[in-house]
């Protein structure tokens, strides 16, 4: 493997991973939980008939090991051990996870309603959440929190969890915090009463021209059916006609959200998807009357980030010829989890059955060689070569209408778009992984915030002068050279394009929020381009 190629897996892994530790696919719309599992016995004692030869061996470890053992420690580390043997997606949950986890798919959780960073050992809020408490009492995008509950948490290398242990609580619970503002002397006190703060799936919802509406959606949670459908109607209002849903780096979530969005694509009848599992009778999901979006052009984008709940909605809409997918082939996963909490507060999610386009297409990849092995190979054979898969070498079926799909594992879009690395350069790559362009970006819309919302209406105007892009640019040189990344002019002009719209991107986003990020982002995205350019053939 190459040392370039090394380099992104370590930052691609990460985030792969963590799509098989939090979000599995769920059946129905709440997760099927059983309650008080092993509350007086092992949590082994899942074989009723025979031996149990697991927990002889635990307890003749209890018993004779010769130093003293931590019962918990040692049970869950073996629970792990058990689940990694099944396959890349059947986890465990430790009780301190579990809440966090469960958080991002119920679409909400309960604190004061801030987004924040620490930038120089200092809580940066990074925006209000809108509705949440903290923007009912006027805290601002900017301000610094120097104190909560009269305690100093500055300068005192505070962690990201801590904040969170600190700010979050009960709903109708108090905390109260003393912010930094800047151009006012004196720290401001704030009490914020405790609500339920709603975590949006929905990124952005735009008019990328007078007929095509975009829409981003980042995962599949309890909230994001009814906040596509606002989008849907609000486009719908706007004057939309066609659509390009974007589901690139989606993870996935629950079922019925994907079912439910599929719906509104599909005319009643038309399957969605099938499930089945050797404890579990196949299970089919048809489209039903309901569907404000069931004749009118649609592309859907698609990426190896794009599992699961994506994949149920981009193969739905392949299958019965409804519309164009566009991108890169989708990660592979046609695996269906199950929750089982336990009386501990922990719980696992195991992996209890598989789903099936409507074609018939089990799109889940091979996990034989070890979950290593699965994500490298995703990340090597799905990122670099997509645009040279040996299509032929693939499992074919046909839809409707005549046209080959293929299985083996994700989704193959109609349209491919390869990964362009000709402006990733080395200066680019070390700015980025360094942080540099999100500090900049930070500072930059931090010094410039006033100034901008008067100079600006909103961010399309901000997107279209490109009269401050140079002095941007030659500005965030000087600050990466002050981090250690010296000037490489050649590298810089070649990476030109990718730099400006990035930091321009993350500028707006840190003023006018995310869907000013992605609308700056997007203008010259090659997969919305070519989508663009076949609805409007």
């Amino acid at each position: 493997m190459s040392t370039k190629n090394q380099h992104r897996l370590v930052l691609w892994m990460p985030i792969l991973m963590a799509i098989s530790v939090i979000f599995g696919m769920f059946i129905g719309k709440h997760l099927n939980t059983r309650s008080q599992v092993g509350s007086s016995k092992s949590i082994f004692q899942l074989n009723r008939g025979g031996g149990d030869k697991i927990n002889e061996v635990l307890d003749l470890i209890y018993s004779e090991y010769v130093d003293t053992i931590n019962k918990n420690q040692l049970t869950e580390k073996a629970i792990y051990a058990l689940l990694e043997q099944l396959d890349p997606h059947s986890s465990y949950i430790p009780p301190a996870d579990l809440q966090t986890v469960n958080e991002d798919l119920q679409g909400n959780f309960e604190g004061i309603g801030i987004e924040f960073n620490i930038v120089k050992d200092t809580i940066v809020v990074v925006s209000a959440i809108s509705g949440g408490p903290s923007e009912a009492v006027g805290i601002r995008a900017g301000d610094r929190i120097v104190k909560i509950n009269d305690e100093n948490v500055a300068s005192i290398k505070i962690s990201n969890n801590d904040v969170i242990k600190k700010l979050r609580g009960k709903k109708g619970t108090q905390v109260k915090v003393h912010i930094s503002r800047k151009n006012t002397k004196e720290l401001i006190p704030y009490t914020i009463k405790r609500d339920k703060i709603p975590l949006y799936s929905l990124d952005a919802a735009y008019m990328l021209d007078q007929e095509i509406g975009y829409i981003k959606i980042n995962r599949f949670s309890e909230t994001t059916y009814n906040e596509f459908t606002t989008a849907l109607d609000r486009l719908s209002e706007l004057g939309m006609k066609k659509l390009i849903l974007d589901l690139r780096g989606n993870p996935g979530g629950y079922l019925n959200a994907a079912t439910d969005m599929a719906d509104e694509f599909l005319p009643r009848k038309k399957l969605i998807v099938y499930t089945e599992g050797k404890a579990r009778k196949k299970r089919l999901y048809y489209a039903t009357s309901v569907g404000r979006f069931e004749t009118q052009p649609l592309a859907i984008l698609i990426d190896e980030g794009s599992a699961s709940a994506s994949e149920i909605v981009a193969g739905a809409v392949q299958d019965n010829d409804r519309g164009i997918i566009v991108g890169r082939r989708s990660f592979g996963k046609g695996l269906v989890q199950e929750q089982i909490d336990f009386s501990d507060g922990s719980a696992i999610r195991l992996t209890v059955a598989r789903y099936y386009t409507p074609t018939g297409r089990c799109i889940q990849r091979p996990y034989t060689e070890g979950v290593q092995k699965y994500y490298e190979e995703l990340y090597l054979g799905t990122l670099t070569n997509n645009d040279t898969l040996p299509k032929d070498s693939l499992e074919q079926f046909k839809t409707p209408g005549g046209k080959i799909v293929y299985g083996g594992g994700g989704i193959t879009p109609d349209i491919i778009v390869s990964y362009d690395t000709s402006a990733i350069t080395p200066y680019f790559t070390n700015v980025v992984s360094k942080g540099i362009t999100y500090d900049f970006s930070f500072d930059y819309a931090d010094q410039y915030r006033i100034e901008f919302l008067r100079k600006y209406k909103d961010y399309k105007v901000f997107a279209m002068d490109k009269n401050q892009e140079s002095q941007m640019l030659k500005k965030f040189v000087a600050y990466a050279a002050e981090k250690g990344v010296p000037v490489q002019d050649a590298q810089i002009t070649k990476s030109y394009k990718l730099l400006v719209s990035r930091l321009k991107s993350m500028i707006a986003r840190n003023i006018w929020k995310n869907e000013a990020f992605y609308y700056i982002n997007n203008i010259d995205d090659e997969a919305i381009l070519k989508a663009k350019d076949a609805l409007k053939k």
